[in-house]
């Protein structure tokens, strides 16, 4: 993991006005606000790469509640598009969402079907999903 976040990170796009890593306090808040714990693995991915502009995936964010990839916001989206509750969204892509559930198995999720490709963790999904979408 040290090492695709450390690939993660020379491949990120050089912005302006860059983004902020969350806090334990920001991801309890997102919590809080969606009633839902984030699996283990989607926290250390917040923590450690949500502040990273990469490809052309916007993967959602819990440190500035008026982004629009604001993990609340999004959930809220995504539940209102039929997306079940139990299931968190990663990240907004086409018509869906990649989402995550409580066990970390990550899909994709559009016109409410569920996609035949998952990854085993976000970590998995970030490799070969987000890291993809920026040629890599």
């Amino acid at each position: 993991m040290e090492e695709l976040i450390t690939t993660l990170r020379e491949s990120a796009e050089d912005v302006p006005v860059p983004l902020d890593l969350p806090t334990e306090d920001d991801l309890i808040n997102v919590e809080e606000q969606l009633f839902l714990t984030l699996p283990a693995e989607y926290r250390e991915f917040l923590l450690s790469v949500s502040d990273l502009v990469l490809g052309t995936l916007e993967p959602a964010t819990a440190a500035d509640p008026h982004s629009h990839t604001y993990i609340p916001e999004l959930a809220a989206e995504a539940w209102d598009r039929g997306l079940p509750r139990h299931l968190i969204p990663v990240c907004r892509f086409k018509e869906g969402f990649y989402c995550i559930d409580p066990d970390g198995l990550v899909g994709y999720w559009a016109s409410g079907k569920f996609g035949e490709q998952e990854w085993d963790s976000i970590w998995e999904w970030a490799e070969d999903v987000w890291l993809a979408s920026a040629g890599r």
